[in-house]
């Protein structure tokens, strides 16, 4: 049986670890699929668990050289630590002053200000016997491993140069005159800079890039809950199912639960995207992580932890932010030979300037910056570190993508298949128009009274939609006496000081519709009255569209998304709403299997097809998309089908999904192309000797650091 399973990788330093354990995993015959995000530093392991176990997966992992720690659902993602600079950097960045002293004063020609090379040898040795050891273990492991990521690059080229200054400094015929040219302070340069990149490059990862730190926060420490009749301030870890919490103004909802008493205003945009508080009265739903805008509630918990609305977004969130895009494959294979190319490079360039220029010494700089310019890791951050902050961006307004591969596919969409009814529209009949017969002796208001006095006893939905506007319209109901239902007609009764009123079919009421009437009325289901067997007028229901729809279709349409209606509803109905929306593909009378045949076709036909749907009889249709999207709420094999789900029944979230996925899409591609740009440029420049080792490992710190920046952008990037 296939198993799905992640874990938490610890000690990886660039994309070619990541590549690496994929390489040793994917090689297993009972993995069906194995793949590692360097940026997210997740693996996620698709198995048959007949053949082998969890246990067995992750020694599989640690042999390559890595921790690996199983993630699971049943407990939220935990609060990263303060990111601080340790002893070790502060240390390594405090015997780099000297040097970048000295350097300075060799560029504005005072070379007193180096100090002296005895004293360059002694803090050079204590950085590259000491502080630099973590280089040395990762580099070894990786060799030993089978790939060599970028701290091979690092040792070589410090080490080397380390040696030759040493070499320098004791043994060469110049050192007893005191004239040897020594470069430690290339070594300990390249090394804190290093360093200092790698940790600036971490704490974004862990801070900036991902989103699950921000959720965290949405779940109070400290919770009031009541024990024994005496309300009592608890850890939350310490509250059980059942408990009574209550949450005054200003607080979070701690569980998912049912309000027992009390009423207030609740902010729960960050699960749905909706910024408007929501009213809370007893009775009512309260989400975890909500927050209490106005008023103070009490209510039992009914869901903690993971279990919650908010723990099983963060766990969606976690997984998706692991997951891969198709387009990193090209990062992959450009990391998986990066490093033995580098080092070749270094290799012919130290070959190449001896036989032209002589000099073995600057043979030897060109080629150290060869090896400390070229860097891995920017390619392998350009592709997760734009989707860990696109998800969380998505998120952010109700949009649960399943995984990267979704995103990636929802950024080339260029046709939109919407079902009708729940998806368009409300779902609900509501009067959409009312007739009243001339001089038939009621007007408007007295056509509602009387028709909800007779409605009122019954349970239809067009009932339930002309009493509750009777009642909106703050009309008062007269009460009806000797209710009875004509099954499949209507319903009739006795109104004081009216006389017999029917509601029901126009037949039922003995009414004759006129012609000239809206084209509202040849799609919507009518309810005719009749006072004393005299027609006085009728009400026409229909599924009214959602407020936000019209909007939502014309963002579409403004990105050149072509538009197509797909219901089961009568295809009269479905034009009607389509002529409302101004969409010019609608088709009616759809069976799922006719809804999944006509997404196949326009696929066939070179669209990249979104689906939208949240009914059972949507599924088919959801999954024969290129991406499909399920409403929050709505049937559970849409949602399971769908590629992501919409928080909010608005199409206008699907607008925001795909505007979201288009910058993501262009970040990405950002990235890649400073990444491949930055090693096509610097490598050459470095050959040519014009780069030092010091500049070019500066260089490499700051190339990884300015990908992550750039994904940082799509932060503030405005939905359109």
């Amino acid at each position: 049986m296939q198993q799905k399973v992640r874990f938490q990788i610890e000690g990886m330093t660039c994309q070619a670890c990541a590549s690496r354990i994929e390489k040793v995993l994917n090689k297993k015959d009972f993995v069906e699929s194995a793949g590692v995000n360097f940026a997210s530093e997740e693996a996620q392991v698709t198995f048959d668990d007949s053949k082998t176990s969890v246990a067995d997966i992750a020694k599989i992992i640690e042999k390559t050289g890595y921790g690996a720690k199983e993630k699971t659902e049943d407990t939220l993602p935990q609060a990263e630590a303060e990111h601080h600079i340790g002893w070790r950097l502060w240390l390594l960045l405090a015997i780099n002053i000297p040097f970048l002293i000295g350097m300075t004063g060799m560029m504005i020609g005072r070379h007193d200000w180096m100090i002296p090379p005895v004293w360059q040898f002694v803090l050079a040795s204590v950085v590259q016997l000491w502080l630099a050891v973590p280089f040395y273990k990762s580099a070894w492991a990786s060799i030993k491993g089978g790939l060599a990521n970028m701290d091979v690059l690092v040792t070589i080229g410090t080490v080397s140069i380390y040696l030759y200054s040493v070499y320098m400094l004791f043994f060469s015929p110049h050192a007893a005159h005191g004239m040897a040219h020594v470069y430690f302070e290339v070594g300990v340069m390249v090394i804190g800079f290093v360093s200092l990149g790698k940790f600036l490059e971490h704490r974004t990862k862990k801070s900036s890039l991902n989103s699950l730190g921000l959720l965290l926060k949405l779940t109070p420490t400290q919770v009031n809950v009541q024990r024994n009749g005496e309300w009592k301030q608890l850890p939350i870890d310490q509250v059980q199912i059942g408990d009574l919490i209550r949450a005054n103004h200003g607080e979070r909802i701690a569980a998912d639960g049912i309000i027992e008493s009390g009423s207030g205003w609740a902010d729960e945009s960050h699960l749905t995207g909706e910024s408007n508080p929501e009213e809370k009265k007893a009775g009512g739903k309260v989400l975890a992580g909500a927050l209490i805008t106005e008023g103070s509630v009490v209510y039992r918990a009914t869901q903690l932890g993971s279990q919650t609305l908010l723990g099983d977004m963060m766990n969606a969130l976690s997984e998706a932010q692991g997951s891969k895009a198709p387009i990193a494959r090209v990062a992959d294979k450009a990391a998986a030979v990066f490093v033995p190319t580098v080092v070749g490079i270094a290799l012919l360039t130290f070959i190449a300037t001896w036989l032209i220029k002589g000099d073995w010494t600057l043979a030897l700089m060109h080629a150290v910056a060869v090896l400390v310019i070229a860097c891995p890791c920017a390619l392998g951050l350009a592709t997760p570190a734009a989707i860990m902050v696109g998800m969380g961006k998505a998120v952010k307004h109700g949009i649960w993508f399943k995984d990267a591969a979704a995103m990636e596919e929802a950024a080339h969409v260029d046709a939109v298949v919407l079902d009708k009814t729940g998806t368009l529209t409300e779902g609900r009949p509501q009067v959409a128009a009312v007739y009243c017969v001339p001089d038939g002796g009621f007007d408007e208001d007295a056509l509602y009274r009387i028709a909800a006095a007779v409605e009122q006893n019954a349970a239809h939905p067009l009932a339930r939609a002309i009493v509750s506007t009777a009642q909106a319209r703050g009309l008062g109901i007269p009460a009806a006496q000797n209710a009875q239902t004509v099954v499949g007609a209507g319903i009739a009764a006795e109104v004081e000081s009216v006389g017999l009123v029917k509601a029901g079919k126009a037949e039922f009421a003995e009414l004759t519709l006129p012609k000239f009437l809206d084209g509202v009325w040849d799609i919507a289901s009518i309810v005719a009255v009749s006072v004393d067997n005299k027609p006085i007028g009728a009400f026409a229901l229909a599924d009214a569209l959602k407020a936000d729809t019209a909007e939502a279709i014309g963002r579409l349409k403004k990105h050149n998304i072509d538009v197509y209606i797909m219901s089961g509803d009568n295809q009269g109905t479905v034009e009607y709403v389509a002529k409302q929306l101004g969409i010019a593909h609608a088709f009616g009378n759809m069976s799922p299997r006719d809804k999944a045949a006509e997404v196949q076709k326009l696929k066939a036909a070179g669209k990249t097809v979104a689906m939208v749907g949240d009914g059972i009889n949507d599924a088919p249709a959801l999954a024969a998309a290129n991406v499909s999207f399920a409403m929050k709420g709505g049937a559970d094999v849409a949602e399971h089908t769908a590629s992501a789900t919409l928080m909010q029944h608005s199409v206008n979230q699907l607008a925001d999904a795909l505007s979201v996925s288009r910058a993501t899409l262009k970040n990405i591609k950002q990235n890649l192309f400073f990444a491949f740009f930055y090693n096509i440029l610097g490598i050459p420049l470095a050959a040519l000797g014009f780069l030092n080792p010091v500049i070019a490992g500066a260089a490499m710190a700051a190339s990884s650091v300015s990908v992550l920046g750039n994904a940082l952008r799509l932060k503030r990037v405005k939905i359109n």
